[in-house]
């Protein structure tokens, strides 16, 4: 049972996120072509975040107190529904609304099957767990980037958003058959998730973590968003190589996932995430300066690589969390909320700063605050790590 569970779930959001991912390439050039400037895109991005953040802790304690399954067959129907939606957009104001209601959908289904993941995961080998779950994700979102740019070269903008929406339906049919309804959690809270998020805040350890969930996902922005920008001048530049080069760095990543999760078990988790902090801030500082396709490769498969250290040690952190304190859907729930609050942030940064001082700045910016967030973190979760151990030895 537990291997069908966790292959349904790697399945339905392998599928979902390949639906996400191919209009990631798309979706600028369609708000450009609605009038959408610097800012607007970061807007249209910020509403997804906004929307998804609010309601991912509500979502993550409810799915703790009534089972999650019922989460995720609303967000993929939320998902499918996008997908028509888009193409009748008359203007950037409808995009953000869009945007908000795709948020909503989201907030249902990664956090809850993150959170569905951590409470199969045993002690000890969370990081394994959660790169599983996490290669699922990215390379759902990695094919989708090469999928959308090559129907968007051949057959336009608007068909790339009706394939999302039957991608939606297909992971839908597969969840509807295939996933049991899950039980409730064995530590469910009853005080309530804002409480339960303010004791979060309150432990240097859960504190450190969040924070540097939400500096490694400040970049999302830029990284995504405004590569077209940076791209489409170039001689010869297409949908499809802007496509490709998106897809490679999130595909390296989800294919690092599992050997790096294995690996985030076995080590300090401290050093590899500063390691990965390290890489992904110089990673964002080469971007700009690339001026071919295959430079911009490269400096994507780095970014890609960076990424995959990472992505699997944070989750690991957050599974341990759920697991020992404060339940696996709250925790889920509000660790996705750090990352919607980082890409909220950067995604109104990046835009601020593109439209004052240009793309450049914006990049070297963002790089700047992922490392300078991300030191402090480290010192909130050694020291909390320090009191644990503290408190353990004197009981």
């Amino acid at each position: 049972m537990k291997t069908q569970i966790l292959a349904t779930l790697f399945a339905a959001v392998f599928i979902a996120m390949l639906g996400i991912g191919v209009i990631i390439p798309v979706l600028p050039q369609f708000a450009v072509q609605l009038g959408a400037g610097g800012f607007a895109l970061g807007v249209i991005t910020a509403a997804f975040s906004l929307s998804r953040g609010l309601l991912q802790p509500l979502v993550g304690d409810w799915s703790d107190r009534r089972g999650r399954k019922r989460f995720i067959i609303i967000g993929l129907i939320i998902y499918g529904m996008v997908g028509l939606l888009v193409p009748l957009a008359q203007s950037v104001a409808h995009l953000v609304y869009i945007r908000i209601l795709q948020g909503m959908g989201a907030a249902m289904i990664v956090p809850v099957a993150m959170a569905y993941t951590s409470a199969l995961a045993p002690p000890g080998q969370d990081g394994k767990y959660m790169g599983m779950m996490n290669a699922s994700l990215f390379c759902g979102i990695g094919f989708g980037p090469v999928i959308g740019g090559v129907i968007a070269d051949r057959l336009g903008l608007g068909p790339v958003f009706y394939v999302m929406a039957m991608l939606s339906l297909g992971a839908l049919l597969l969840v509807l058959a295939l996933l049991p309804p899950s039980q409730q959690s064995a530590r469910p809270r009853e005080i309530g998730i804002l409480k339960n998020m303010g004791h979060m805040f309150q432990r240097k350890r859960s504190f450190g973590i969040l924070l540097a969930r939400f500096a490694s996902v400040l970049m999302i922005v830029p990284a995504m968003a405004f590569l077209p920008m940076i791209m489409a001048p170039w001689p010869n530049s297409t949908s499809t190589h802007m496509g490709i080069v998106m897809a490679c760095r999130t595909l390296v990543n989800g294919v690092l996932q599992i050997p790096f999760g294995r690996l985030a078990d076995r080590v300090d988790k401290k050093i590899l995430l500063l390691i990965g902090s390290i890489c992904t801030s110089a990673a964002l500082f080469l971007i700009p300066s690339m001026a071919s396709f295959e430079a911009m490769l490269l400096a994507y498969l780095f970014l890609g690589c960076s990424e995959a250290v990472l992505w699997p040690v944070l989750g690991a952190y957050a599974s341990e969390e759920g697991r020992n304190h404060f339940g696996h859907g709250a925790m889920m729930g509000v660790f996705n909320l750090a990352m919607s609050a980082g890409v909220f942030a950067g995604a109104l940064f990046a835009g601020t700063s593109t439209d004052h001082w240009g793309l450049t700045m914006a990049f070297h910016l963002i790089a700047t605050a992922n490392l300078l967030l991300t030191l402090p973190a480290l010192a909130f979760i050694r020291r909390g790590e320090q009191e644990d151990h503290a408190g353990q030895t004197q009981a």
